[in-house]
């Protein structure tokens, strides 16, 4: 049997993600395919299959480059090669699953590589974050312009709200990585 989910993660909460997606395999769904959008908002449907409770250990990354690229797909080849299984990808997000009795599954070695990926969202955060910012700067200068009425100070009012939301997203990374890179310090 299948069942379909539609769930919305924010990009930096793709270790709530990855917790989500192993919870729903010990509960025996499976995910098999994934399809959305992924910028800030991670729009996404899963499609789960019913099997064996605890079967699978999931992962996501988001990659240097497109999935669909040599570099994407040579990289993608060499997860496989140790066991897992590429389940999907949306933009340059890819989602692996490992069988749970091959051993602990980790997309990172170590502290470095935790590190590297941690930008990487980063970076295309400040991206998506920096076209908000002059969409919604544009947005509001021509509601305050053109409107001149209080319909035109609460839609301000709500994309600035946006706004700081997106900046809390940017905040919470910078704070993983700030530890991380404690935790770097620490251990060297």
């Amino acid at each position: 049997m299948k069942k379909t989910v539609r769930k919305i993660f924010w990009i930096w909460d793709f270790e709530k993600e990855e917790k989500w997606l192993n919870e729903m395999s010990s509960k025996g769904w499976h995910l098999c395919e994934v399809t959305g959008t992924k910028n800030q908002i991670g729009n996404c449907t899963y499609v789960f299959q019913e099997g064996e409770a605890s079967n699978y250990i999931y992962r996501l990354e988001l990659l240097n480059d497109l999935p669909t690229s040599f570099m994407g797909t040579d990289y993608i080849h060499f997860v496989e090669e140790t066991g897992a299984e590429h389940i999907g990808s949306i933009f340059r997000w890819v989602y692996f699953r490992r069988k749970a009795d091959s051993g602990e599954f980790n997309m990172f070695s170590d502290i470095d590589s935790r590190i590297s990926h941690l930008n990487r969202i980063l970076i295309l955060n400040m991206v998506l974050f920096g076209v908000m910012l002059f969409s919604i700067a544009n947005n509001i200068y021509w509601l305050m312009m053109r409107l001149r009425n209080g319909g035109g100070l609460v839609i301000g009012i709500f994309l600035m709200a946006y706004l700081l939301f997106l900046m809390y997203g940017l905040i919470s990374l910078l704070l993983i990585r700030h530890k991380l890179r404690k935790r770097k310090i620490l251990h060297e």
